[in-house]
């Protein structure tokens, strides 16, 4: 017998689990690629703020989906929450959503990582390749780390997300203490609510996908109801604190006027051009070459919350039983990590064939995706807090279970509302391709939510974990 049936073992600490979720947020990248992007038609110099406040809405949410942890025993995460909170046509539907909201994001790195890897291959002499050979290369790392045991997985996230955050942190450090003017813009309300706000939230909101997938990795901690909210708070807090500190610090390189104006003209090349100026020419091509280390760690940190997902469903009979089957040895979700492998594939392939830019296309419109699925299904959970603690007074807790998750949930439907008036510009694409998106969305929640009327296959009993 080479497998066995709805059961993950692991040993990961709040540190593990920390590493998982910040390494999927892909940090350098976020710093290389959306802070530009804020600051040249967002709110300016000010948009190292709005991700201070972007980190409040979201730990606000986190105060309802901790409270709620040690009630939900699955690691299904956002599914899990909004089954028990709403009900099984509701989970269900959050369920795809979420499938399809997660395979997005992990396309939009494969397709980034490989314009990545061909422009910098090209710079050190090398041959001009097509951008998906690169991005099949990547798959096929990944899925062989998907398939071992989850602490090899964290170990080389560990790595990975240390040298990517200690390349910026130095700069930061640098910045902060070298002749450059601060840029006092982030504390200044009118220039916070100056330019274009919502699209600035939008961009800054966009940042934190992944911090939220704590939850698929119970079965795998050592004590969950501990160690997941534990993992989440801290994973909040380090996300918004390195976001805003290295933000100000590109803005105070520059100068407020004057990074403004360099974001506009060239924000593909900003932070690296920063680093360079910066650090120096070694520096910046460390930077560059710790840019795809980034990206290859959110791919992986994605791989696997997506075929934890795949897993759950599997355990619960939304998706084949096989699916639900754990490794003998590694203790993996093997059959859902080679499943999550082989739909990536296909999406590549598909991408290629139609000839589709990697970065403009691939990874403007799967991005764009992710970030409106995620929004979604953060207030369908915060919803589902709500609910569910009124409805079994569990847990008399105003502040955990009203006040946190209420004024998280009016965040959160406010940051939906700005995203999808502001989709085509996420997307870099047209109304109507940005109707066509949100469409594949819903009809994903839809065909979750009809799927659950179906009857459910009688699955293998759960084996307790190993914790």
């Amino acid at each position: 017998m080479t497998d066995r049936t709805h059961t993950l073992t692991g040993s990961l600490g709040v540190g593990s689990i920390v590493f998982m979720v910040v390494a999927a947020a892909a940090p350098l990248t976020v710093i290389a690629g959306t802070v530009p992007l804020g600051i040249a038609i967002g709110n300016g110099a000010a948009f190292p703020a709005t991700f201070a406040l972007c980190s409040v809405v979201l730990l606000l949410f986190a105060v309802g989906f901790c409270a709620m942890t040690k009630h939900v025993p699955d690691a299904g995460a956002f599914y899990s929450y909004v089954e028990r909170g709403l009900g099984r046509a509701p989970g269900w539907g959050a369920a795809f959503l979420a499938l399809a909201t997660y395979t997005a994001v992990q396309l939009a790195v494969y397709g980034y990582i490989g314009a990545i890897l061909d422009g910098l291959v090209q710079n050190y002499g090398g041959p001009a390749l097509p951008w998906w050979l690169y991005s099949v290369a990547a798959l096929v790392v990944t899925a062989v780390l998907g398939y071992r045991r989850i602490e090899l997985s964290s170990r080389v996230l560990g790595v990975l997300l240390v040298s990517e955050v200690a390349i910026v942190l130095v700069f930061d450090a640098v910045v902060a203490t070298t002749g450059s003017t601060p840029s006092a813009a982030l504390f200044v309300p009118a220039q916070i609510g100056s330019g274009s706000v919502g699209v600035a939230i939008m961009f800054a909101i966009a940042s934190f996908i992944g911090f939220e997938a704590t939850a698929v990795f119970r079965d795998e901690a050592v004590d969950p109801e501990r160690t997941i909210p534990r993992a989440t708070y801290l994973a909040l807090v380090l996300i918004g604190a390195f976001y805003t500190l290295s933000a100000w610090a590109v803005v105070s390189a520059w100068g407020d006027t004057e990074a403004v104006a360099q974001a506009g003209a060239d924000p593909g090349n900003m932070l690296l051009t920063t680093i360079t100026d910066t650090l120096g020419t070694v520096g910046g091509d460390i930077a560059q070459v710790l840019l795809v280390t980034s990206l290859f760690a959110a791919i992986l940190s994605f791989h696997n919350v997506l075929a934890r997902y795949i897993f759950a469903l599997g355990g619960t009979g939304a998706l084949p039983t096989a699916c639900g089957r754990s490794h003998a040895v590694h203790g993996s979700p093997h059959i859902a990590s080679f499943t999550q492998s082989g739909t990536a594939l296909v999406f590549v392939a598909v991408f290629a064939l139609a000839g589709m830019d990697p970065v403009t296309q691939v990874f403007a419109w799967m991005a764009g995706t992710a970030t409106l699925g995620v929004l979604a299904l953060m207030a369908l959970t915060c919803l589902a807090v709500l609910v569910f603690f009124r409805r079994t007074r569990i847990d008399h807790r105003p502040w955990q279970t009203v006040v946190a998750p209420g004024l998280g949930l009016a965040g959160l439907l406010v940051c939906l509302w700005l995203t999808i008036s502001n989709f085509s510009t996420l997307i870099g694409g047209s109304a109507g391709l940005a109707t066509a998106i949100g469409s594949v969305l819903v009809v994903f929640f839809v065909a979750g939510a009809v799927w659950s009327a179906r009857p459910v296959p009688t699955v293998a009993p759960v084996s307790p974990g190993r914790h």
